[in-house]
């Protein structure tokens, strides 16, 4: 009896939780509306599935799915026959399902599972308003172009060839798709939080996510606007730094999902090439940043899932795979580094997933690939920074140039470092 009242009292304040969620959210669309089920509901939705699942397992076992049936068969009939248009919608309907068997779980002695459906449960109710508000954010042309990137993944990817082919059997259809899905992911990241953030997110935000998204974007972006608004020639310049330092955290992430043996090769050398920037920003973070921070509007990124820019990726990541099997192939190990450096004026993702890829093949030595990867983001922050000069104000310039340039002869040292 002891087990029971404890697993009655789990189930009714679990219940009161998911309750309290939907019960604010309802009331941020419109003040003082709940739309369906409060507090008390869910409490008793959850205790109804506690009773229920006790009652199945020690006496009627069609009691619980009796039970979910008339759950279920109210909240039609509510959605039916209320004239006033305000009827549980679906997600009310698989709320308060869940909350039914949240109670079971737990008269199951599954508190630990059904705690994280609870949670679960709470976060889906909670993010109603912050989902609505950043759907609007999207243009159609977003929705497009997520939508051919996950039908092209989703059901074109299992069917490309997994194996080597063309010249020097460089080229494995399946191992570039899955390069362009992990580079455009982790841009994707970027370019949602940034329209969702809006001018809302600072300028030292906009830095970060701007380095999550796309550095060279965001240079060029912020070094152009220093031009037309030249008195805030120090916030852009910090934005920049920022972006082009965050850019190594974001390489490295990505490089040590595909090989973490490559990453702690990469690991002194990477805090090496990223210490003058991560510093600089510190410094104006804590030292000079200005009292009032002006309203930054995001830099325009290219939604990176676009057809477009994934083809793109996809032949520069192609390009690279067979230059560097055809100079490995003919025994000029030496020509490896100029290549990489050349590949990362463009961009530094494709060599260094290129090299890491390579790396778990078994096709690259460590000491060659940790090498290539940092002469591709050398040559990535260079031409940074003649983006910074040419496009910039005279202010932004010499700010970004002496930064990006600490960054790049901090990168020629680390090349000794590996």
């Amino acid at each position: 009896m002891n087990l029971l009242l404890s697993h009655v009292l789990v189930s009714a304040c679990l219940g009161a939780l998911i309750g309290l969620i939907r019960q604010w959210s309802d009331q941020q669309t419109e003040a003082g509306a709940v739309d369906f089920g409060g507090v008390r509901t869910y409490s008793l939705w959850a205790l109804l599935g506690c009773l229920a699942a006790f009652a199945s397992e020690h006496y009627v076992a069609a009691t619980l799915p009796v039970a979910m049936a008339l759950v279920g068969a109210h909240l039609v009939i509510t959605h039916i026959k209320d004239a006033s248009g305000k009827y549980p919608g679906g997600t009310s309907f698989a709320a308060a399902m869940l909350t039914c068997l949240i109670g079971a779980l737990v008269n199951w002695e599954h508190t630990q599972g059904a705690i994280v459906v609870a949670a679960l449960t709470m976060v889906m109710l909670g993010v109603k308003q912050p989902l609505h508000t950043w759907t609007l954010r999207f243009t159609v042309e977003d929705i497009r172009a997520t939508l051919q990137f996950v039908a092209i993944t989703g059901v074109i990817l299992p069917l490309v060839p997994d194996r080597a082919m063309g010249p020097y059997n460089a080229f494995n259809p399946y191992s570039t798709w899955l390069m362009v899905v992990l580079i455009a992911g982790v841009g994707f990241l970027g370019y949602v939080l940034m329209r969702l953030l809006g001018t809302k997110a600072g300028i030292a935000v906009t830095g970060l996510l701007g380095g999550l998204a796309s550095s060279t974007a965001t240079t060029l972006a912020f070094s152009k606007r220093s031009k037309a608004n030249p008195e805030l020639s120090s916030d852009y310049a910090f934005a920049i730094v920022l972006a082009c330092t965050t850019m190594y955290a974001r390489l490295a992430v990505m490089v040590g999902f595909i090989d973490p043996q490559l990453i702690l090769t990469l690991l002194a050398p990477t805090l090496v090439m990223a210490a003058p920037g991560a510093l600089y920003s510190a410094w104006i973070w804590f030292f000079k940043r200005s009292a009032a921070a002006p309203e930054v509007h995001p830099p325009a990124i290219a939604n990176p899932l676009s057809l477009k820019t994934s083809i793109q990726f996809a032949a520069l990541y192609a390009i690279a795979a067979f230059l560097i099997k055809l100079v490995t192939s003919l025994g000029w190990l030496s020509a490896v580094l100029p290549l990489a450096f050349l590949s990362g004026l463009t961009s530094v993702d494709a060599m260094s997933l290129l090299m890491a890829n390579n790396r778990v093949e078994g096709t690259t030595a460590m000491q060659l690939a940790a090498q290539a990867v940092i002469a591709a983001s050398l040559a990535n922050t260079f031409a940074k920074g003649v983006i910074a000069i040419v496009c910039g104000s005279r202010a932004l310039a010499v700010r970004v140039a002496i930064v990006l340039g600490l960054m790049t002869a901090t990168s020629v040292a680390a090349l000794w470092l590996v």
